[in-house]
């Protein structure tokens, strides 16, 4: 499926862009955007195939479970429709060398995220540091700080342009010193407000990483990317995430989300 016949093919299946008739805030845009990215449902559940290619055409790939759930007692709520605090839960199948691997993140909208990663070669449960947030996803095209989400407080965000199909959104971090990037910009549907296309430009201004969903299905009422890719411009190098048995409002308990599940995955769940 080409990127154009993913566009015309969204339709107009999202509810919650008929209160947006008009073109909306740039903030309203980004909070729904990170909405439609993290946040559908009370909690959710995917499985993962990530497909690592380097400038050489060499492959190599990642199997693994993402759970995820909101904290719906958080004092941070303001709307439903938008987002909370959050628990995240990713464990590793295959290959053979990260098996039982588990990342974790605890995010928080008022302060730092906690991030762990347990390696069960060393039976080690290893705190990443927030300076490490925007470094390599075992070894992939994506970021850690792609996979749970970027705090939108971290960035300054312009709304540079509109055409039939996307609002347009220039972000700009607000301290230049603590990423390698100088902006990046997204293009977001209007109809799904899913982030299509986000492109990365380097302190020179040139554009070195793209991200791109290649694949969207409407599941359980709620649009969600089936199929994305990370591209590097400066490596060569490019990774495709492809997920399935996508399920939201599982009913994950609490208890799942903590340094001691690291060690004892909750099975059941991740079959």
């Amino acid at each position: 499926m080409t990127l154009k016949q993913l566009i015309l093919g969204l339709g107009t299946t999202l509810a919650l862009s008929a209160a947006f008739a008009e073109t909306p805030s740039v903030d309203d845009i980004i909070h729904h955007t990170n909405y439609t990215s993290y946040y559908q449902g009370q909690d959710g559940k995917a499985k993962v195939k990530m497909t690592i290619t380097d400038a050489q055409d060499r492959t190599r790939s990642r199997e693994f479970v993402v759970l995820r759930k909101d904290d719906t007692t958080s004092d941070n709520i303001k709307d439903r429709s938008y987002e909370s605090d959050q628990k995240m839960y990713v464990y590793f199948k295959r290959p053979a060398d990260v098996n039982k691997m588990v990342f974790m993140v605890i995010k928080k909208l008022q302060s730092a995220d906690d991030r762990w990663l347990y390696l069960p070669a060393l039976d080690l449960v290893k705190r990443i540091a927030a300076s490490d947030k925007r470094t390599s996803f075992v070894g992939s095209d994506f970021l850690y700080e792609d996979i749970s989400g970027r705090n939108l407080a971290d960035d300054t965000h312009t709304l540079i342009g509109t055409d039939d199909n996307y609002y347009i959104v220039e972000n700009t971090p607000v301290n230049p010193d603590e990423v390698e990037f100088s902006k990046y910009i997204m293009y977001i549907h209007k109809t799904t407000f899913l982030p299509i296309s986000t492109e990365y430009y380097d302190k020179q201004g040139e554009k070195y990483k793209t991200y791109t969903a290649l694949g969207v299905e409407t599941i359980a009422g709620h649009p969600t990317i089936t199929k994305s890719e990370a591209k590097n411009m400066k490596t060569g190098g490019s990774t495709l995430m492809e997920y399935s048995s996508v399920e939201y409002d599982v009913g994950i308990p609490d208890d799942i989300f903590s340094e001691r599940n690291l060690r004892k995955p909750p099975r059941k769940l991740l079959r």
